[in-house]
């Protein structure tokens, strides 16, 4: 009887990855609750977020000499219960209930006496409150709602910068919980269908979600010593980045280490993930510079918001990243060929699907090229009918919101501007000349020298030599009609001898975040483009295939606006794109295309060393097609996932990044790209060349 062949001795799990592991779960467990408490350090208050160099901005800081403490106003709004005129005595009752509010918590000074419309059907007036009331600025206002809702026979309407900022943080109220509850659901849901394996999802959430723990961690110290910002909008976008971006740093490794796991029939798991490492880590990585470098170049932004996300939104791929070339590896060498069950890694497991679609590419790469470029450059010429002036006020909340509802009562019955004026810094002496000359502009309803308050008597408001004139416009102060009247009435002012007048105020502001943004698209895209060119360059080690790569996905994001803009127009009813939205995109879009050209061209490379150019990008595309396609479905589900806010802005992101990152995986990366390279063949690698080592 033959002996019996001896077992081979169980190997002792690796102690890295025991010790990897016990350090994340440390993490998770510590720093995991902060994934729910940057709402404590983040402010939705817009007034913080403006151009920093703008004239808007700098009438802003001169009203800080006037020694008036800073107020957000609260127009209330008087409307006849039944549609008709005012009742007589509606204006003296409305005056009570006012008076009311002198002195009550978060009213500074006494509110502006009740003013009557020309029509005699409606009333307004404005009650000052303290900004930075946060969470007690929605009891401020139903104090208000409250005292005038004593007016018998009225409606009351809270409308103005403070019923709008409770609106958005109602429409930021519990971000924290919803939008990471949903990107994980649906993140989760996808990886089980696509994988149809148990633990491997699991595992790559739990990674995805130390890493959101670990970044929330860091910014939140960061913001809470002021060394960077956050708002409703940075904290949803972080959150969103760090889930897509490290489930799909993960899927990359995920799928390379099946593979060495199956050419290695299952045994030496450490081995596996090493190689595994060693083949993916530099494209990884590579892919996290690019946008976490796209995401810093926003610093060069004038606009505060866009300088908090770049920072914000770098630290948290920096942790992704963490996580996925960490923790990832530690959990999939412990857990071996179990992290897959119930399926069994084998050494060739290319689906069919990508097989046949090599195959076209490889017969027919000229006409598929073609075809797509053409395709791609008629969505994009849709793109110059994209409007990014900004989104109207009443588009703003993508659900209903009583301020807009509100505004709309005010503009019914008044000027548009009034209770919100443009705000003029001039000249004390020349203060009169200033008033007559803005009331002589196109647009402007009135114009009044600010004046000292009662009970003394009342005489121009100065300080430091300069006086204030507020100037109430025709339209509602976010219209294009009120922007337009802001421009004219600078250079109405500006030609006012002596006067060195400014224009502020919250018209003046959008106008000037609107022409800040534009500025900032045109100073950084070329930059944004340079970095992910120099980037592609390392990695491949080539000139005429990166300007290849950074092409078409500029292509893609120019063809995704063009859908944009008749998707917002057509189906979505927006009549106008916030003025960041584009310069957003293009960041977003742009730097997490081309992750997946990275994770394609970087196959490629390898597999040319060893097969040829021609076979490489055929093999390439085989090996990454399911991998890359499935990160990319993830990738845009998950930002699709920002719709859950009724906010136009995150709404518009949401559908250009979504949409923007389906056609590059399905049709850029999958067919334009492999088309190109295969009808260039060995001449991509130019000026170098790379040689076919059998």
């Amino acid at each position: 009887m033959p002996a019996a062949a001896p077992r081979k001795p169980r190997r002792p799990l690796p102690l890295l990855s025991l010790l990897l592991l016990v350090v994340w779960l440390a993490i998770g467990g510590a720093l995991g609750p902060f994934a729910g408490r940057l709402g404590e350090v983040a402010t939705n208050d817009q007034a913080a977020f403006l151009p920093r160099s703008a004239e808007s901005t700098r009438v802003l800081e001169a009203q800080e000499s006037f020694r008036q403490e800073e107020t957000l106003p609260a127009i209330v709004v008087w409307t006849s219960a039944d549609g008709g005129p005012l009742a007589p005595g509606t204006v003296s009752e409305a005056n009570r209930a006012l008076a009311a509010l002198a002195g009550a918590p978060g009213v500074v000074g006494a509110p502006s006496p009740a003013v009557a419309s020309e029509d005699g059907e409606a009333l307004r007036a404005v009650v000052p409150l303290r900004p930075g009331l946060g969470d007690e600025l929605p009891a401020a206002l139903d104090r208000i709602d409250t005292a005038a809702g004593s007016v018998a026979g009225t409606d009351t309407w809270l409308a103005g910068p403070a019923a709008s900022q409770a609106d958005l943080s109602d429409a930021f109220a519990g971000i924290d919980g919803i939008l990471l509850a949903v990107a994980l659901v649906t993140v989760l849901v996808i990886l089980l269908l696509v994988y149809r394996s148990v633990l491997l999802p699991l595992v790559i959430i739990i990674g995805a979600v130390f890493a959101l723990g670990l970044a929330c961690a860091v910014v939140y110290v960061l913001a809470d010593h002021g060394v960077v910002r956050v708002d409703g909008q940075v904290q949803g976008i972080l959150s969103i980045l760090v889930i897509g971006a490290a489930t799909d740093y993960a899927l990359l490794l995920a799928a390379r280490y099946r593979e060495e796991l199956g050419a290695r029939g299952g045994a030496d798991r450490t081995a596996a993930m090493r190689a595994a490492l060693r083949q993916s880590a530099g494209p990884v990585t590579a892919s996290a510079a690019t946008v976490g470098l796209g995401l810093l170049a926003l610093l060069l932004s004038d606009l505060t918001n866009n300088r908090a996300l770049g920072p914000v939104g770098a630290i948290g791929i920096a942790c992704a990243v963490l996580s996925a070339l960490t923790f990832l590896p530690a959990a999939l060498v412990l857990l071996g060929r179990a992290a897959y069950w119930p399926a069994r890694p084998k050494a060739d497991e290319a689906h069919p699907v990508w097989r046949r679609i090599a195959d076209f590419v490889d017969r027919s790469p000229r006409r598929l090229w073609a075809g797509c470029l053409a395709a791609l450059l008629a969505c994009a010429a849709f793109s110059l009918t994209l409007d990014s002036k900004g989104v109207p006020f009443d588009e703003i909340f993508v659900k209903d919101a009583p301020s807009v509802a509100a505004q709309e009562r005010l503009t019914a019955h008044f000027p548009g501007g009034a209770g919100n004026p443009a705000v003029v810094i001039a000249d004390a002496d020349s203060a009169e000349r200033v008033r007559a000359a803005a009331e002589e502009v196109d647009g402007v309803a009135s114009a009044a020298v600010a004046t000292t308050p009662p009970p003394g008597p009342t005489t121009p408001l100065v300080a430091d030599g300069r006086a204030r004139v507020d100037v109430t416009l025709d339209d509602p102060a976010d219209s294009d009609a009120a922007k337009e009247t802001v421009a004219r009435l600078r250079t109405a002012l500006h030609a006012v001898p002596g006067a060195d007048a400014l224009v502020g105020g919250t018209t003046a502001q959008q106008y000037d975040t609107r022409l800040t943004a534009e500025r900032d698209r045109a100073l950084i895209v070329p930059v944004v483009l340079a970095i992910i060119l120099l980037i592609l360059v390392g990695l491949l080690r080539s000139l005429l295939l990166p300007l290849l790569l950074v092409a078409t996905v500029a292509l893609n994001f120019a063809a995704t606006l063009g859908v944009a803009a008749l998707v917002f127009e057509h189906v979505f009813g927006f009549t106008g794109t916030d003025a960041a939205v584009p310069l957003y995109g293009f960041v977003f879009l742009v730097a997490l295309g081309v992750d997946y050209n990275i994770f394609l061209m970087s196959r490629v490379r390898e597999e040319t060393v060893l097969h040829g150019t021609r076979e490489g990008i055929r093999r390439g595309l085989v090996a990454t097609g399911g991998v890359i396609t499935s990160a990319g479905v993830v990738l845009a589900a998950t930002f699709a996932a920002l719709g859950v806010i009724p906010l136009a802005f995150l709404v518009q992101i949401a559908f250009i990044v979504a949409f923007g990152v389906l056609l590059d995986t399905l049709v850029v990366r999958s067919l334009l790209v492999p088309a190109l390279v295969r009808d260039l063949g060995a001449r991509v690698w130019w000026p170098g060349s790379l040689r076919h080592r059998p």
